[in-house]
């Protein structure tokens, strides 16, 4: 499991924005080590973001997005007090799931 994510939720007039910083290596699997083998791929594949178990944001990455990604969005819905949850798995199989209250 990875560290966890750096999220801050705002409702404002009836829309939420989003911004979260993930901890991630997002290795693209292209760059050698010192002894010229092949740095195999880690990175974030599959991200999910929902509001009162409700999906707001699905997205699918692949190795050009860079270290510790940082996403940010804006959906329609959600109020001070109620809670927003971000999961991303990985190609290895790791998963994180963050939970944030809206402010």
């Amino acid at each position: 499991m990875g560290k966890p994510m750096r999220i801050r939720a705002k409702a404002v007039n009836g829309e939420t924005t989003v911004r979260a910083l993930m901890a991630h290596i997002m290795e693209g699997g292209q760059r050698k080590d010192s002894s010229g083998n092949r740095i195999p791929a880690h990175h974030i594949t599959d991200v999910t973001a929902s509001h009162n178990g409700k999906t707001v944001l699905t997205a699918q990455w692949g190795s050009a997005v860079s270290q510790n990604p940082f996403l940010a969005f804006t959906f329609k819905g959600g109020a001070a007090g109620e809670k927003l949850a971000i999961s991303w798995k990985d190609n290895k199989g790791d998963s994180r799931t963050d939970e944030v209250t809206i402010s």
